[in-house]
């Protein structure tokens, strides 16, 4: 092996530490910057926590369908809830507000991939999504009686957190579209009116009749029928459908997302 050729062979492994080491570290201070920042950390995780103690455990004892309480309905569709919350403001508003900063400008002057930001904003939301996952499960199992097999509680938590990532995506994009001051107002102007019409808050079939019709329309309502589905209440499409759609929703944002991270280049908007 000639001298060049050995060192590239020694240079690739380090490389790729440096690499691992870069991205392990701007996830951790991602978290740490979201953990120290109590107006984003305290209404990520408490609002869907005090929504379902208020409507899943106050109406804990109304059947849905069969075997299925209301605890147990709106333990997955709080969880949708919470969990879009999460990754919309962590991305919508994180973004926006950091490109009003020229911290993005800053990013883009530096070494460090672009990959790495992105996966760190996704690190942060996952885990945001993880700890609300934990607080309604155990709010749900201890005091809104609600009991499934491990598989069950194991299967809904997986796409609580999987279905994250195209609200991710949906954030990524907004957060490149809006402006520092107008990203929060904008988030939950879509958030919240999302997630009545699709069924987050009250079980769709109580919506009126119009409305009941424009759920399957909304993203969030397909991410809540995956999650119905892992506690045998959904009444949805099939589960494949749901999946199509949130896959093409998430390939849109992304696109979205890219164009406007292109048109940033050199810029920043405020």
């Amino acid at each position: 092996m000639t001298t060049t050729a050995q060192s590239i062979a020694r240079a690739i492994p380090g490389q790729s530490r440096s690499l691992t080491r870069i991205f392990g570290l701007e996830a951790k201070y991602e978290l740490l910057k979201a953990l120290r920042m109590p107006a984003y950390a305290i209404p990520t995780v408490l609002f869907p926590l005090l929504f379902y103690v208020f409507f899943g455990l106050a109406f804990g004892g109304g059947r849905m369908a069969g075997p299925i309480n209301m605890s147990t309905y709106l333990l997955a569709t709080y969880g949708a809830f919470g969990v879009i919350g999460a990754s919309l403001f962590g991305f919508g508003v994180g973004v926006a507000i950091e490109r009003g900063q020229g911290w993005m400008l800053l990013k883009r002057a530096t070494p460090m991939p672009p990959l790495a930001y992105f996966t760190a904003k996704i690190f942060m939301a996952l885990t945001f999504s993880l700890i609300i996952v934990l607080g309604l499960f155990a709010l749900g199992a201890g005091f809104g009686d609600v009991s499934m097999t491990a598989p069950a509680w194991l299967s809904l938590a997986a796409v609580l957190i999987a279905g994250s990532l195209p609200f991710c995506a949906f954030g990524l994009a907004l957060g490149y579209f809006c402006g520092p001051n107008s990203a929060p107002a904008i988030v939950n102007l879509l958030y919240l009116p999302l997630a009545f019409l699709s069924g987050l808050w009250v079980p769709v079939q109580v919506l009126p009749g119009l409305l009941q019709k424009l759920a399957p329309a909304l993203p969030p309502y397909h991410f809540s029928q995956l999650a119905l589905t892992q506690v045998g209440a959904s009444t949805g499409p099939s589960p494949w459908v749901s999946i199509l759609y949130l896959a093409v929703f998430t390939a849109l944002s992304l696109g979205l997302a890219l164009l406007g991270y292109r048109r940033d280049e050199g810029k920043t908007y405020g």
